[in-house]
């Protein structure tokens, strides 16, 4: 099948650039993949996205923002892209099934995936108090007890973020030490709600229907190994993100994490015709809205570069 515009991803990013594409004329193909929303549906509302004043539930925004792609005329692709080849003009990319797209340009929306523990639990309490978003879901536990896992930069300052809503924070870091900068250190240890539990492994969260507690251990394998629980609502990961950017690293370029580098504020690869959107190409903010723009921004380099053949 040849297309003018294809868009891989189904998250705020994806569906943007196809509400964009489409009023444009592109008649652009979206390749959902396996996990519609992305990201966003592991929270369990949405209370910072403009124009919802009252919330909304995760699955909702993503099917209105798919009805209103659909609307202007984007087509739907349900299956996962198993490799790409960029080399060429157009550019091809397969499904599974080994079913073949042609396009003139590619859009590039396929997200991030946060890191987990791999504990058993983790999987249960997703929507139910783990997170992997604090600025997302900091909201919902004002006033209440959290913890966040992790020990470098980014648990640091969901730490501080989260100390500004809660009653109070835990941080649970497996080393004896920080990773983070100097600076973000001393605000976490400046800050009274903040309580630093090193050399500490989770071992399973517990409580019913949501989160209420943590079993962890101090200084796991050691002759002073030691079982605690503690009581809390919510459980922050803030050990990184990963994005979903291995089948195009041998034809984009990518940065030591794993990102998809663009030409400055652009969303242009170093591949004529190919964009990037969202949080495969954003290590910083991770947001709803900061995707849904980068789409917008793919979309219309999409159309120019089109206009430009």
């Amino acid at each position: 099948m040849r297309t003018s515009c294809l868009i891989i991803g189904s998250g705020p990013a994806g569906y943007t650039a196809a509400i964009y594409a489409s009023r444009a004329n592109l008649s652009p193909v979206l390749i959902e993949g396996p996990q519609v929303g992305g990201q966003l549906m592991i929270t369990t509302e949405v209370e910072n996205f403009p124009g919802y004043p009252d919330g909304v539930e995760p699955f909702q925004m993503m099917d209105d923002m798919r009805r209103q792609a659909e609307r202007f005329g984007t087509q739907f692709v349900q299956g996962i892209v198993t490799r790409v080849d960029f080399s060429c003009a157009p550019k091809k990319v397969w499904i599974e099934g080994d079913v073949e797209y042609e396009a003139d340009t590619v859009i590039v929306a396929t997200g991030a995936s946060a890191k987990f523990l791999g504990i058993d639990s983790e999987e249960k309490y997703k929507g139910r108090g783990v997170s992997a978003c604090a600025t997302c879901d900091g909201f919902f536990y004002r006033n209440k007890t959290v913890a966040v896992v992790g020990g470098g930069d980014t648990a640091c300052e969901e730490a501080s973020y989260l100390a500004g809503l809660c009653k109070k924070v835990y941080m649970i870091v497996r080393k004896p030490y920080l990773r983070a900068s100097d600076i973000m250190q001393k605000r976490v240890f400046d800050n009274p709600k903040i309580e630093v539990l090193f050399e500490h492994n989770t071992l399973r969260l517990t409580g019913e229907p949501k989160v209420q507690g943590a079993d962890l251990v101090y200084r796991k394998g050691e002759p002073d190994e030691q079982m605690h629980h503690i009581d809390i609502d919510g459980f922050f990961l803030a050990i990184g993100h990963r994005p979903n950017t291995d089948l195009f690293a041998d034809y984009l370029d990518l940065n030591d994490e794993g990102y998809i580098i663009t030409d400055g504020y652009s969303p242009r690869t170093n591949v004529a015709g190919v964009f990037a959107a969202g949080d495969c190409a954003d290590p910083h903010y991770r947001q709803a809205i900061v995707a849904a723009g980068s789409g917008c921004k793919a979309a219309i380099e999409a159309d120019r570069y089109l206009k430009s053949l």
